[in-house]
């Protein structure tokens, strides 16, 4: 199951209590304090890993909670501290607090980690109050209590290039193909109802990562089909493939389905929608499909200059898509590194 949204309860632990103790020992009068400190809570901490793709672990599991720290000994012995606890997510993952959803930490890298909530401090016992006035102090610390604290976790996947297009748009195909992901593939609509995450190898040192987003249908900003669930999972992309049915069987005009799922892009974020695009025509394999790609070709390169017909069942114009992806993505980062 692919979860992508979960609200959790997170407690870190609390302190551990000082001790109020006196050191009796035989021969040895007036022994004085010696209570120890209390240990410190473990914390709670959020660490991103690139080998988690779904938030679904922690949908089984609503509260997370930290050791917490053990009460300080005689002998000035202090209280061991409690065990951080480590929540592992996916790279990608949002977190916010539940009540306002202010966003606290956006978790893009591997390994980078986030202390969601600090352990309690241990109390000082009744050594630490010792003093020439005070030689038998009695006064101690409890260690600090800890609240709970809920908190909305987000998933957006992290992919170079976002595979976009209307239902049976031949994605799935297309992403398993050119990576080693291995989506639903059936022919009717909907059939991918999870986004599918692909590494691209081009050579050994050429890769980049892409996501099949389930197929979008008009309406989709409002909430129908799969509505925005998924076209989240776009916004971090660099690039959009926009692969557009022209098989023989397709009785849609393929200029319509691009302008349907432009304006979906539109209606959902102007930011998405600004993306760079490069447009594939899809299951160009049959005299009939080569005939209808020839045929709209130039008015979809009025459009976008960037325009490939491929079939991803023969691989037919495949290489030379990827190649060009790989151009895009480059060129799209060196404008990044530019001086202001």
């Amino acid at each position: 199951m692919f979860i992508d949204e979960v609200t959790i309860l997170i407690q870190s632990g609390d302190g551990g209590d000082g001790c109020c103790s006196f050191r009796r020992e035989k021969y040895v009068p007036l022994g004085g304090p010696d209570g120890g400190d209390g240990g410190d809570g473990g914390s709670v901490i959020f660490e991103a890993d690139i080998h988690l793709s779904t938030l679904t672990e922690l949908k089984n599991n609503r509260l997370y909670r930290a050791k917490s720290g053990s009460s300080g000994k005689g002998q000035t012995m202090t209280g061991k501290s409690g065990k951080d606890l480590i929540i592992k997510v996916p790279a990608g993952t949002l977190i916010r607090n539940q009540k306002n959803l202010d966003l606290l930490a956006d978790l893009t890298e591997h390994k980078v980690q986030f202390v969601a909530a600090r352990g309690g401090k241990g109390g000082r016992g009744n050594a630490r109050f010792k003093s020439s006035r005070n030689r038998a102090p009695r006064q101690f610390e409890t260690g600090t209590l800890t609240e709970e604290i809920k908190l909305f976790l987000e998933l957006k996947l992290l992919a170079d290039v976002a595979v976009i297009g209307l239902p049976n748009a031949g994605k799935s195909t297309f992403i398993s193909k050119i990576s080693h992901a291995r989506p639903k593939i059936a022919d009717y609509p909907f059939t991918t109802l999870i986004p599918n995450l692909g590494v691209v190898q081009l050579d050994d040192f050429s890769t980049f990562v892409a996501a099949d987003i389930p197929g979008l249908v008009e309406g989709a900003h409002k909430g129908k089909g799969l509505g925005i669930r998924f076209l989240k999972h776009t916004e971090r992309c660099r690039l959009l493939v926009h692969l557009l049915d022209f098989s023989s069987s397709n009785i849609r005009d393929p200029l319509d389905d691009y302008r349907v799922v432009q304006n979906e892009l539109k209606q959902f974020s102007e930011k998405l929608y600004q993306l760079p695009q490069i447009l594939v025509a899809s299951k160009v394999d049959h005299p009939e499909a080569v005939e209808k790609f020839q045929t709209c070709e130039p008015y979809l390169k009025e459009i976008n200059q960037k325009v490939y017909a491929v079939s991803s069942m023969t691989g037919k114009g495949l290489p030379k898509l990827l190649w060009k992806i790989k151009e895009v993505l480059d060129g799209l980062k060196e404008e990044l590194v530019l001086p202001v």
